[in-house]
């Protein structure tokens, strides 16, 4: 995503030397450099830098990951896994791209719809119309 008009607009950055642990909230793009351990959400883009090591629990409309992601994510347009990404964890997203040489493991649900709710519920399409055939 790094390459993604989206991404035209920062609101911080966090340095390669920085470390953060805590919750993050943010708007436009953050990009992280350096370690974050806790809590991310935001309606906009996160990008992980080369450097970037996070362990944390994330909600965004857009993610590029280039360097250490682990924890859970919820991106609700796009996920994007660079040749220099490492993935480990849950990722919700309805859009996923994964380059070669990238590195993926855990599990990805593929939406076709993903709501934010106070809970961060996800919602499937399927789930909503298999509710609506049992009303």
């Amino acid at each position: 995503m790094a390459r993604n008009e989206n991404f035209v607009r920062m609101s911080g950055f966090i340095d390669k030397d920085t470390e953060f642990n805590g919750e993050l909230r943010f708007s436009d793009s953050l990009r992280i450099d350096g370690i974050l351990k806790g809590k991310v959400t935001s309606g906009q883009n996160l990008i992980i830098g080369e450097s970037g090591d996070v362990d944390a629990d994330i909600v965004v409309r857009n993610i590029s990951i280039n360097g250490r992601v682990k924890g859970n994510v919820i991106a609700k347009e796009r996920a994007e896994i660079f040749a220099n990404g490492r993935f480990s964890g849950k990722l919700v997203t309805p859009k996923l791209v994964i380059e070669e040489g990238a590195f993926f493991q855990g599990s990805c649900q593929m939406e076709l719809k993903v709501l934010e709710s106070s809970n961060q519920q996800v919602v499937s399409k399927s789930t909503e119309e298999k509710g609506k055939k049992e009303l």
